[in-house]
This record gives structure tokens, sequence and C-alpha cells, in this order.
């Protein structure tokens, strides 16, 4: 038990904020929608059912994925929050699945909603929320990617960044990058319908809620697909690389490889040294190499092996090609 509580405090606190926050919101939305019958307000319940839910286990995944390696699993357990998340995600398809069929019945068969006031308080209310939220995993990100930034550079810098950031991190981002939009355009379609004869206007926010919901299950998807396979990030290898040749006795890199798994990297590279260097020299090398990759911010192991040197400007190439 005392290991577990030690993993679920290391787990990505973005995740938990969301799902509690999120917990929240999906209740005061379900209330509203049960003394309104609001269609919009039923797709923003659905939605935030799956986002509390999502996040949640995304909590869970990334607290579980710091597990040591055993003897049966040798090479840890990083990709088990891309295993997690994969799960996740056929939770958010079925809420959106259920979401844009209620918008469609809602358009074939539209009517006026009650308790105006309600739903557009609870929405507002809602958006607020999910913006705290939204602005906390923004934060989170650039932590993530080593970048500072203050005011509204945060947004900037955050969403141009987010594509490396940590995928339960990733997914908070843009989870509730669709929930903060979801709910502005389901307060815009409660408005439309109270003051307009459009009472379609709720159901088409909910199909295109429900659109974004399935936006976000692809993009997800395929994300953590690629982490359960295992995937190179060049950004890192690139990085790590630099670093390497700034070493004064590598005379070239021909080979690395950064594999990326969960929130972890792991390291191998081969580099070139002049064929005349001793054993002691060779391991100095070997030493100085792995104390400053092991530096870099989430790298978990490193492996460094050995070739004479050719003469031949491997890396440049690479970096041309």
């Amino acid at each position: 038990m005392k290991d577990l509580f030690s993993l679920l405090k290391r787990g990505n606190r973005s995740a938990l904020a969301a799902a509690s926050v999120n917990a929240v919101i999906s209740i005061i939305k379900g209330i509203a929608f049960f003394f309104t019958g609001n269609v919009a307000m039923f797709a923003e319940t659905m939605h935030s059912l799956g986002d509390t839910a999502n996040q949640f286990f995304v909590f869970i995944g990334s607290a579980l994925s710091k597990k040591a390696p055993t003897k049966r699993f040798p090479n840890g357990f990083g990709r088990l929050v891309n295993l997690v998340l994969l799960g996740a995600v056929l939770i958010v398809g079925i809420m959106a699945y259920e979401t844009i069929v209620e918008g469609y019945h809602h358009i074939l068969h539209p009517a006026e909603s009650t308790g105006f006031l309600i739903s557009v308080g609870v929405l507002a209310i809602s958006v607020i929320l999910e913006s705290f939220v939204l602005f906390k995993a923004m934060k989170e990100t650039l932590h993530d990617v080593g970048v500072e930034a203050k005011g509204l550079g945060i947004i900037h810098q955050s969403i141009r960044h987010v594509g490396k950031a940590k995928p339960a991190t990733k997914l908070v981002f843009l989870e509730d990058s669709v929930a903060t939009g979801g709910g502005l355009l389901a307060l815009m379609a409660v408005i439309i319908s109270h003051y307009t004869p459009y009472h379609h206007a709720e159901g088409l926010a909910s199909i295109i809620i429900g659109i974004l919901m399935f936006f976000v299950v692809g993009k997800t998807f395929l994300d953590n697909a690629a982490g359960v396979l295992g995937e190179a990030d060049e950004f890192m290898q690139n990085k790590i690389g630099a670093l390497v040749l700034e070493d004064p006795e590598v005379k070239d890199l021909p080979e690395i490889t950064v594999l990326k798994e969960g929130d972890e990297f792991h390291v191998e590279l081969m580099v070139e040294v002049d064929p005349s260097i001793s054993v002691a020299q060779a391991d100095d090398i070997k030493d100085r190499l792995e104390e400053k990759i092991l530096k870099e911010k989430g790298v978990a192991d490193v492996i460094v092996e050995f070739d004479e040197d050719d003469h031949v400007n491997s890396w440049d190439n690479r970096l041309k090609n």
C-alpha cells in the first residue's frame, strides 16, 4: 500500500486536477440537464463524464508507469501509460457516439428547453472552470518541455510545444481545449434556441461537440499506438546528438536512437573516437557522455558504444538528408 501511494504521488498532476474539476462539472451539468432537459447540456454532461473517467485513468496510468523494473518486466513499465490511454479513449468514443445520436434526434424533433437561466449559469461556470484547468495544463506543458513563459506568452508557447509534452499532459491539454470550446458552443446554442425560433441549435451543437470528442479519440489513439510500439523521438535525438559532439574527443556520431516509452527516453548511441586512445580514456569518455545525457529531462538510461574514426562526417550528412 505504501509503494502504491508513493507511485500515485508521482502521477501526472494536471490529469488529476482535470479529473477532479471535471467530476464536479459533470455532476453540476447532470443536475442541470435533469431539471431542464436541455440537449446541449446533455452533450456537455456526457463530455465532462468522459473527460473525468479518461483523465482519472490517465493519472493512474502515468503513476503506475513510474514503477521500477522487475525480473518479469526488466524493461520497466514506461509504456503502460500509453496502454491506459488507448483504453481510456474507448470511453470518450462511446460518449461521443451518444452525444451525436442525441443531437441528431433533437434536430429531427426539436423542442424548446426550460430553465434558461440555469443552463446559462451552469455552462458559464463550467467554461470558467475548464479554462482554469486548461491554463494549468498549458503551464504543465511548458514544464514538460523546459520552456519558460509568462502572461499571454504561456498560451502561445504551450500551443507551440504541446506536441513535445508528456502523453498524459498532451491529452489533458487537448481534452480541455475541446471542453472549453464545446462549453462556449453549447452556451451560444442555448442562447440562440431561447431567443430565436431556431431550436435545432442545441441539437447541432451536440453533434459538433460529439465530433470534437471523436477528434480527441483519433488523435490520442494515433499518438499512443505509436508509443506502445516504441517511437523514436527525433527532437531528442538531435538535441542529445549535439550534446555528444560537444565532447572534444568525440570525432563523429554515426548512430543514435532515442526511444520514447511513456514519459521516459532510452538512449543508444555509437561514437567514433581516435583509435589510438587507451581503454581507460574510452571509459572516461563513456562516463562523461552518460553523465551529461542523463541530466536531460526524462532520460532513463544510456548505452554508449565505440568505433574508430573513419574520417567521414556521418552526423552532418545525416542532418542534410
